[in-house]
């Protein structure tokens, strides 16, 4: 009974230890690359993308005739910076945070 103890403590004891060296490894592949590439992608490219569109919308709502169109061009400046200014970056943090954190071996990719 003991020996099969000690076997399966064994087992369970180095199974983090193989995770670890399973997650450096992954550092070095393009899948890694392509991940920090996206979170960059989002990062920088979510509030520019949302500026320029909120920006856009505050400058044409004045311009414009109709009631209607005005209160579009509102929601629209709204959701810009909401999510383009503020949702995008936040994410990519929430999301950075798990990787280097929760995931076995991510730290070391640096997320």
């Amino acid at each position: 009974m003991r020996l099969l103890t000690a076997a399966l403590l064994s087992v369970v004891a180095i199974d983090p230890a193989l995770a670890q060296s399973t997650g450096s490894a992954f550092c070095s592949t393009d899948m890694a690359q392509t991940v920090k590439n996206l979170f960059t992608l989002i990062q920088f490219g979510g509030p520019l993308i949302g500026g320029v569109i909120a920006l856009a919308a505050t400058v044409a709502t004045p311009a414009t005739p109709r009631a209607d169109r005005k209160k579009e061009m509102k929601e629209m400046r709204n959701q810009a910076i909401i999510w383009g200014v503020i949702v995008a970056p936040l994410g990519t943090a929430i999301l950075q945070f798990l990787l280097n954190n929760v995931v076995a071996g991510g730290a070391s990719c640096g997320f």
